[in-house]
């Protein structure tokens, strides 16, 4: 099945601290349905130093949200939309249900 949203989309965040927030997909997780989103939902992790970072220290980094927390923006409007699924001659491609405009493809 495809997937809904995928990396690289710009994403609006639906619930949580970060609500209202847009940012770039980095990174998902399709088998536990989270993904990453770049400046959002930042978390500070404790690291001991180490070979590859000598110093150490505390260091930001983004935290996984769950894909229902976030919607896709829609290319045309901007706002934030649901994600359909179309046939375009022999391709299957994502379809913002807001405006119908084709978002890949």
């Amino acid at each position: 099945m495809s997937a809904k949203i995928k990396k690289g989309d710009r994403v609006v965040v639906l619930a949580g601290r970060d609500k209202g927030r847009q940012g770039q997909v980095l990174r998902v997780l399709p088998k536990e349905d989270r993904l990453f989103v770049g400046g959002i939902n930042m978390v500070q992790r404790h690291t001991r130093p180490s070979q590859g970072d000598p110093q150490g220290g505390i260091k930001n980094k983004e935290a996984s949200l769950h894909v229902s927390n976030v919607a896709l923006l829609d290319p045309k409007t901007g706002a934030a939309t649901r994600v359909g699924f179309k046939i375009e001659g022999d391709k299957k491609v994502r379809v913002a249900k807001k405006s119908g405009e084709v978002i890949d493809g």
